[in-house]
């Protein structure tokens, strides 16, 4: 039993946090609790500490909104938050539809659905033109266009408020990734993802890879959700400086050899690196 806890910590710590966090928000709004009002694109904890989403605000500017001095904090205080964490946190530790992509991608390695997984591939770098696409539909229509559509947004306000037709969004994201490919959604569509893998980049909490503990299993690649960040594996000890990240601690669970470990990397070393 301990073994199986101490293999899944970061798992079960991720599932306790994503759960929090969806209690606190309904609390709120059902219960009138004052820890965290608002939803996942603009909140206050406490009453007065301000968490604005950097990607919903761009949207909104280029919507041509007035954004607020509290907005702006807001802002800052997320981007600190990102900076020093990691931008990808978020998709891992607090995103809802994390739980529906992670459901789907296990029921692909029951089903053996990956072995299908090269009949449809598509690249990464989509999740950067949604953005700019996104972007360019703020400024046509005066909206934030993908936070009108988020699943994510749809996900936390159905939980809060209660889901209508929002249902529908959330089957579509766990079919589209049981069946089209491992994490399609989250690692190759998401446009928050991709957004918050570059105001996190360079952050000071990193993944370690000590090549002389590698087998090189792959167990570490099965597990990943952005295996392309793992070049380093078998080859060099260094910490993971991969955008893509996102903190999940998948790759620490997986290896057998605890050939990865969490440290922090100070920004100019990685800039050095």
């Amino acid at each position: 039993m301990n073994n199986f806890l101490y293999r899944n910590r970061f798992l079960i710590s991720r599932r306790f946090t994503q759960i929090l966090v969806m209690v606190l928000y309904f609390g709120a709004n059902a219960y009138g609790w004052s820890i965290v009002k608002g939803d996942l694109s603009s909140s206050v904890i406490f009453g007065f500490i301000p968490l604005s989403d950097p990607y919903v605000v761009l949207q909104m500017f280029f919507g041509g909104a007035l954004i607020s001095a509290d907005i702006l904090l807001g802002v800052l205080v997320i981007l600190f938050a990102y900076g020093v964490i990691g931008g990808r946190f978020f998709c891992s530790w607090v995103c809802p539809v994390n739980i529906i992509t992670e459901t789907a991608t296990y029921f692909r390695k029951k089903f053996g659905l990956q072995e299908k997984e090269k009949a449809l591939t598509f690249s990464r770098n989509i999740r950067y033109w949604v953005i700019g696409i996104s972007l360019i539909l703020s400024f046509i229509f005066s909206i934030a266009a993908f936070d009108m559509i988020s699943p994510i947004g749809i996900a936390h306000r159905g939980i809060i408020y209660g889901f209508g037709f929002g249902w529908t969004f959330l089957i579509a994201i766990f079919l589209f990734d049981l069946l089209s490919q491992k994490y399609g959604w989250c690692g190759h569509i998401c446009p928050l993802g991709g957004f918050n893998s570059i105001i996190g980049k360079y952050s000071l909490v990193k993944v370690i890879h000590d090549s002389d503990k590698c087998f090189y299993s792959m167990a570490c690649f099965d597990a990943c959700p952005e295996v392309e960040i793992l070049d380093m594996v078998g080859m060099r000890s260094t910490a993971i400086t991969g955008a893509t990240c996102i903190k999940c601690g998948q790759c620490i669970e997986s290896c057998v050899n605890d050939a990865f470990h969490v440290s922090v990397v100070s920004l100019a070393k990685q800039l050095k690196g």
